[in-house]
């Protein structure tokens, strides 16, 4: 018999050979699995880990938000210290102007012009009182004071 197969076998080319059926069938059954009554059980070691895993993640993110915070305050305060100098330049250019403008607004020629053009003469000896030295003449204005007044008892 085992000649017969060998023959047989033999007969047969292999590409026709390989198409026949060669095992057993594979037959899938369903079966319904309930896990309602399975309780998991906590791994301590697990949930250590994840602790330890989540606090260093929670470091590192504080390092980097504190650090790019630093470094996004220190573009702002160059931005702010860049428009102070800025406006500090731009006051010290106005001061410096405004200062020739009063120089030559107290200019006194320029004054005597104005005031001969208005009709003002000069002043003649005598003609001006001044209010913050004290008079020498009796008869001269006298600026109010307040000066103590000493009341006598008894009388």
């Amino acid at each position: 018999m085992a000649t017969a197969a060998a023959v047989i076998r033999g007969a047969v080319p292999t590409a026709r050979r390989n198409s026949f059926f060669t095992g057993t069938p594979e037959i899938y059954f369903a079966k319904a699995i309930d896990n309602s009554r399975l309780v998991k059980v906590e791994d301590p070691r697990h949930n250590r880990e994840m602790k330890q895993f989540g606090t260093a993640l929670a470091v590192l993110f504080m390092l980097v938000f504190t650090y790019a915070w630093q470094h996004f305050r220190a573009i702002e305060y160059g931005y702010q210290i860049e428009s102070a100098k800025r406006e500090l330049s731009n006051l010290t250019e106005m001061n410096r102007a405004l200062r020739l403008e009063d120089a030559s607004l107290r200019d006194p020629e320029r004054i005597d012009v104005m005031a001969r053009r208005m009709g003002l003469v000069p002043l003649e000896p005598g003609q001006v009182i001044r209010m913050d030295s004290v008079a020498a003449d009796s008869n001269a204005p006298v600026m109010a004071s307040v000066a103590p007044l000493y009341r006598l008892s008894g009388q």
